[in-house]
């Protein structure tokens, strides 16, 4: 007699996967941006802030100066600048937009067809995990203040860049090992299709979300040979 196989795991990207990227790229950005100055200036001694403060300075060898807070500062605001998927400031940008959460500055964009999947897919008894460059902190803040309302619950984890790039082949074999699965048990869902690669060399089950919404022109040719879907209402967990 066969033993009943546990519902697959699903591990999910939030960029241009579960949201839109326009929501990041024009407006969770452009706050950060805006007012990382003023929240450093204000809360610099606080032992989260002075850690990462102290790690950017280090790392851009301005650790003794006597303006290495400003000297941080302008580093954190050119990695803004550059996109730059750094530990330091996915960590100090999370804890801003907390702020801009509390305030009501902004709700977080989810797709409507992401949460009925997830909570779909969550009473069919799948576990649900993020992996995403932006911090866990700032991940947890985004489902918790989404224009969908707190979505926290449908997740069992989170991960972040803490745990290894997301185009790192041994990222996905840590995160497999961290939540106590086979790699052949998880699928990951992601837009990038560089990550896909990666998990998929870790031996994760994969789909490549390509949204007409982020991604006018279909990528049917570049999925380098992972399924594809336009949203989530075209995913079985179980069959992908």
């Amino acid at each position: 007699m066969s033993v009943p196989q546990p519902p697959t795991v699903v591990l999910t990207d939030i960029e241009g996967t579960t949201s839109s990227i326009a929501f990041v790229k024009d407006v969770l950005f452009p706050y950060a941006r805006a007012n990382l100055p003023g929240f450093v200036e204000a809360r610099r001694e606080e032992p989260e802030i002075r850690r990462w403060l102290d790690a950017v300075a280090l790392e851009i060898g301005q650790a003794h100066r006597d303006d290495r807070d400003e000297a941080a500062v302008q580093q954190l605001l050119a990695w803004i600048d550059e996109d730059r998927k750094h530990t330091a400031l996915k960590a100090i940008q999370g804890q801003l937009w907390r702020e801009g959460y509390a305030l009501g500055e902004y709700k977080a964009h989810v797709y409507p067809d992401a949460v009925e999947a997830l909570k779909r897919w969550k009473a069919a008894g799948h576990e649900l995990y993020v992996y995403s460059s932006g911090s866990v902190e700032a991940q947890k803040l985004f489902f918790a203040h989404s224009d969908a309302g707190d979505l926290t619950p449908l997740f069992s984890g989170h991960f972040d860049t803490e745990i290894g790039p997301k185009r790192d082949v041994a990222s996905y074999r840590h995160i497999a090992a961290d939540i106590g699965v086979a790699p052949s048990h998880l699928l990951f869902l992601s837009d990038v299709v560089e990550e896909l690669d990666a998990a998929r060399e870790a031996g994760l089950r994969t789909v490549l979300v390509d949204r007409p919404q982020d991604y006018p022109v279909p990528r049917e040719a570049a999925a380098n040979g992972h399924r594809r879907v336009r949203d989530f209402s075209a995913i079985d967990p179980d069959a992908a």
